[in-house]
């Protein structure tokens, strides 16, 4: 299933949100898309094809920030606003271009984006800050502990380069399908300047064995700027105990934040160093269509049972619900390119090898969500160019549900049978 790559946290902190490799995963994400695309893809191939648990987080480390608090929900003295100040009823497409107060040259530091970040925020005290550089090898971000009077919330800041166009700017911006990713709320709208914006209300575990909620907003502009900012109800994103009932900044508030002109000049520092990976306007990513995944799958799948919903993302991943009369059961599956860079850590000695050389490996076990009788199977597959197929059948429709019957609807033969099929080697 998807899963992600660990610096692709903030990209998500930050997607990029839902990796897929065979497996279950935290939550959506989205926002850290690359430390340049061309690195991520690479990383982000041996990261789903190794993990098969949780998405996995990129840990905070860096500088402390200066404390900077506005003294009103206004206009401030030194002209930039806070969020504060704007609480809207419906949503405005107009973007804020204001540049901020940048230097005119130069990288931006971790303490610099801390203190803007803290600006922009409606009065409070801070603490816990946390952060890097445009400077710096992975992408810059800035991370505070924010209390409003209302109880300690972690807030935090992505800055990223991606391809317009591209799957990390696809998928920082689209809402995640329901049936892998369970959320509150999400509106996805496009602003006057062709920037695509996504806000989203969901939960830092899916299965809400903690209840902490995790809210976020992500634009990505024409020139692939992305901005990422979340928010939870305590004062980290996991293990600390939930602190106030909502994060503290209302969607109208996060959009307001993640939109102010200064992030896109910052963002655009991460490129002019010297040495950082630049992308390259117009050009997408590549991988096997995720449509032309879903309609092989359900041609392989075998009689008896009847598709009752499907979906997947624009490559490598698809998913079907299927019901043979027993209750419904989820079928997924993943297909990569060029995944013999990892090909010993995956088929160890229990993997067999086919005739044509295809290396084979199938297991049964517990789900993620164990304690509620989640079965899972699967079939991990490798052809001798590097193409992987791997596929998972659960007992339940969802990946986030308790169990709805005994075993998942196919058995590990029948999910051998269509992980090794020929008709993957014949798409793209």
């Amino acid at each position: 299933m998807p899963v992600e790559d660990p610096e692709e946290r903030f990209e998500d902190r930050i997607g990029v949100a839902l990796r897929r490799a065979g497996g279950s995963y935290d939550t959506d994400r989205s926002a850290l898309a690359a430390a340049g695309e061309v690195r991520g893809r690479r990383l982000l191939h041996r990261r789903r094809a190794v993990v098969v648990g949780s998405v996995a987080g990129v840990a905070l480390a860096g500088l402390g920030g200066a404390l900077f608090v506005p003294t009103d929900g206004g206009e401030r003295e030194d002209g930039r606003r806070s969020v504060a100040a704007s609480a809207r009823t419906s949503p405005d497409t107009s973007p804020n271009t204001s540049p901020g107060t940048w230097p005119e040259t130069g990288p931006i530091s971790g303490d610099e984006l801390v203190a803007a970040l803290q600006s922009l925020l409606p009065e409070g005290e801070f603490s816990g800050q946390e952060s890097r550089g445009t400077d710096e090898p992975l992408p810059p971000f800035a991370h505070v502990v924010y209390d409003d009077g209302g109880g300690r919330a972690a807030v935090a800041l992505s800055l990223a380069q991606v391809t317009p166009g591209g799957s990390a700017a696809q998928d920082a911006t689209a809402c995640p399908d329901k049936a892998l990713v369970p959320y509150d709320s999400c509106v996805t709208s496009e602003l006057s300047d062709g920037s695509a914006l996504r806000l989203f209300q969901g939960y830092e575990y899916p299965d809400r064995r903690v209840d902490t909620k995790r809210w976020s907003a992500d634009l990505v502009t024409p020139q692939g700027q992305h901005v990422g900012v979340q928010e939870w109800n305590a004062p980290a994103e996991k293990g600390e105990p939930v602190s106030r009932d909502e994060p503290p900044l209302t969607t109208a508030q996060l959009q307001d934040l993640v939109t102010d002109g200064q992030w896109r000049t910052a963002a655009d520092r991460i490129s002019a160093e010297p040495g950082k990976p630049t992308v390259s306007p117009g050009t997408p990513d590549v991988g096997i269509d995720g449509e032309k995944i879903l309609s092989t799958l359900t041609s392989l799948l075998p009689e008896g049972v009847e598709v009752v919903s499907s979906g997947g993302q624009e490559t490598e991943y698809a998913y079907v619900v299927v019901d043979d009369g027993k209750g419904k059961s989820m079928v997924q599956i993943n297909v990569q390119n060029d995944m013999s860079d990892v090909e010993d850590e995956l088929f160890g000695a229990d993997a067999r090898t086919l005739p044509d050389g295809t290396k084979v490996v199938t297991r049964e076990g517990l789900g993620e969500k164990s304690g509620s009788g989640v079965v899972m199977r699967t079939a991990d597959t490798i052809r001798p160019d590097g193409r992987r197929v791997v596929v998972s059948a659960f007992n339940t429709g969802g990946l986030e549900d308790d169990a709805t019957r005994e075993a998942p609807a196919l058995t590990l033969g029948q999910l051998e049978g269509i992980a090794t099929d020929g008709r993957w080697l014949t798409i793209d």
